[in-house]
């Protein structure tokens, strides 16, 4: 979203207002995707961050969302859902951000490789000197640089409620081809479940103006038929906040 005119920084600011409430980590991007652009500055989030004693991922969580400790509950579900308990030890992310969810994976498990697709070379950057990841080459929807079947654990949090169907739909396919047999595929998207009349309501009249592809709906039918097509079952989901009302967290096992 680009403003025009003399109202560029007041729209800029509520912009930003707006998706600190959201939850999710886009930043600028030069292969602009679905309208999604410019949402969380990496100069401004790590003085922030500094400034207030606290990570980066925890900043963004307590300070820019206003949900202190999100992102661990979600790691914990997972946790208690078994995700890590193989510790994979090749992990593939997309769109991981500030890391927020990268850095807290990094504690539950030791892998010999953990994989980015981030379309911001700053956090990209960042990223690999930090947490010594390998930042793959992005096209958008595609993970052609990762070889068939050799990943434990491909997730993307926050990722899919704010890009077009297609894309998404798109990246499915490439989640199932790189998972290993055995491997899980764990994901979040606003699904049905997360839309009854409250949570439409919510999003209609507080969640802003939105910003082109966000937030974006999946059928939640549409994941599971289609993962089943391509050899993965869902083996559990929860809720998790995002913006106005929640997420629907999916874990797929690509199956032997």
């Amino acid at each position: 979203m680009r403003a025009v005119g003399g109202g560029t920084s007041a729209l800029k600011s509520g912009v930003k207002r707006l998706l600190g409430r959201a939850g999710f980590d886009i930043v600028r991007s030069t292969n602009n995707l679905g309208g999604v652009d410019d949402f969380i500055p990496f100069e401004a989030t790590m003085r922030a961050a500094q400034a207030a004693g606290l990570s980066v991922g925890d900043h963004i969580d307590e300070v820019m969302n206003g949900t202190p400790g999100a992102t661990q509950a979600t790691i914990d579900e997972l946790r208690a859902l078994g995700v890590f308990a193989a510790n994979p030890n090749t992990v593939l992310e997309i769109g991981p951000g500030s890391g927020r969810y990268l850095e807290k994976t990094l504690k539950e498990c030791s892998p010999d490789r953990y994989e980015i697709y981030e379309t911001a070379a700053p956090w990209a950057n960042y990223l690999v000197d930090t947490f010594s990841v390998v930042a793959q080459p992005t096209a958008g929807c595609s993970l052609a640089p990762t070889p068939d079947g050799s990943i434990d654990l491909v997730q993307a949090h926050k990722v899919f409620n704010t890009v077009t169907f297609l894309c998404a739909s798109r990246y499915f396919f490439e989640m199932a081809r790189v998972t290993r047999p055995g491997g899980r595929i764990v994901f979040d998207a606003m699904t049905e479940t997360c839309l009854d009349p409250t949570a439409v309501v919510a999003w209609a009249t507080q969640g802003g103006a939105g910003h082109g592809s966000y937030p974006a709906a999946m059928p939640r039918r549409t994941c599971v038929d289609l993962f089943a097509t391509l050899g993965c079952g869902l083996e559990a989901s929860f809720l998790a906040p995002m913006g106005v009302a929640t997420t629907e967290v999916l874990v797929f096992e690509k199956r032997a």
